[in-house]
């Protein structure tokens, strides 16, 4: 069985949509199930679909409105030419009064998933053998769950991708079944070993981190910058332990495993959507796996 993961990296999934591109449409990877985390259980359903132009269309025209109905930040150009984020302290305060548990609120995303995946794709990916599986994080258990598609209805399921891809406390807080849930990548970036347990012996994993880190962050100017980066820290941690987990289990059960990591730091914050960016992204993981498999098989070459 082949399984495709991607990780979460919020804006920077453009760059794996590139990568899954390459791996389906020009190396003909046929894969039975898809596990995704965050921004990565946006893109699998398309993806299982065979609708990549539609999902590349989505990632490549989208903007912080097309996520948020209410944006906690906003978006400035520091002097180098980058873009920082600060507080909106209005939308904040709004928040706040109305007795919001976040600072902001993505409802405009779960829109965006249900008009992006119609009931119909849905029933047709349902009746259809591969399997596809999105990652949530359960704060109420304390524990990370998967959540496939052959389980649920459709807009269960919808709501279960909305959960998977919530950054909160910048993004909208769900509560489900009783239970209170936010952005799997709390619990499991990258979700090798649930693909391994559900039966996969070859796994392509998309991770959307360098594989070694090239920059100090900058100082934290204000508490959503202090925010994000604690967030990132945790993520950076639980994604290496995912890895080496992953790598462990794959080991133990002769499985295996190609990772693609991004060759360059994409962005510095990836809660950032600027569509001509994502565009750029998205070519540049096509062209990473195409160079990379290139170098894979002169080095088989060689080997023979």
């Amino acid at each position: 069985m082949r399984a495709l993961v991607i990780s979460g990296g919020g804006s920077k999934g453009a760059f794996a949509g590139g990568v899954a591109q390459y791996l389906i449409k020009e190396l003909h990877h046929n894969y039975d199930l898809f596990v995704g985390t965050s921004t990565g259980s946006l893109l699998i359903s398309h993806l299982a679909l065979d609708k990549i132009e539609k999902i590349k269309q989505i990632y490549t025209s989208v903007n912080q409105d097309s996520i948020f109905n209410s944006c906690p930040f906003i978006i400035k150009k520091d002097k180098f030419g980058g873009k920082q984020i600060a507080i909106d302290h209005i939308t904040v305060l709004k928040n706040f009064l109305k007795g919001k548990k976040t600072f902001g609120e993505s409802l405009n995303l779960r829109k965006l998933i249900e008009k992006a995946l119609t009931e119909i794709e849905f029933n047709n990916l349902k009746s259809s053998e591969k399997e596809v599986v999105v990652t949530v994080s359960n704060l109420s258990l304390n524990q990370v769950e998967y959540k496939s598609i052959n389980d649920f209805e459709y807009r269960d399921f919808l709501d279960w991708i909305w959960i998977s891809s919530n950054y909160t406390p910048f993004m909208s807080l769900v509560k489900k079944d009783g239970c209170e849930y936010a952005d799997g990548g709390f619990g499991s970036m990258v979700p090798i070993e649930e693909a391994i347990n559900r039966g996969a012996t070859s796994v392509d994993v998309v991770i959307l981190e360098t594989e070694v880190t090239y920059y100090n962050r900058l100082p934290s100017k204000n508490v959503f910058s202090l925010l994000t980066n604690m967030h990132s820290y945790m993520a950076d941690r639980i994604e290496k332990q995912n890895i080496r987990i992953g790598k462990f289990v794959a080991t133990n059960k002769d499985v295996i495993i190609n990772l693609y990591y991004t060759p360059t730091v994409l962005t510095t914050n990836s809660l950032i959507f600027d569509k001509e960016l994502m565009g750029k992204w998205w070519e540049r993981g096509f062209e990473y796996a195409h160079q990379k498999n290139s170098e894979l098989n002169e080095i088989r070459a060689k080997d023979d």
